[in-house]
């Protein structure tokens, strides 16, 4: 059987209790899909694979933000006081 990309609204209703968008957002962020969001037509998007990744531990917010590399920017070489 092949499984859709994004969870179907049944899918989402079953994992997170709720049949409001504005509730069914906020518990699966709170569940750590922050991928999840609202589409144009007010249905909640969650994609199959950030799902899996998000139950197997591979994707989580700690993970995520260790992953991290931002450094601050150079800015010196916007200085034009020249020595």
């Amino acid at each position: 059987m092949i499984s859709s990309v994004v969870l179907s609204a049944v899918e989402i209703r079953s994992l997170t209790g709720y049949t409001s968008a504005t509730k069914q957002l906020q518990v699966l962020h709170e569940r750590g899909f922050i991928r999840a969001f609202r589409a144009r037509d007010g249905q909640i998007i969650l994609e199959r694979r950030h799902f899996e990744s998000v139950c197997d531990g591979v994707f989580s917010k700690e993970t995520r933000n260790e992953s991290s590399t931002k450094q601050a920017p150079n800015l010196a070489i916007f200085n034009t006081n020249s020595p």
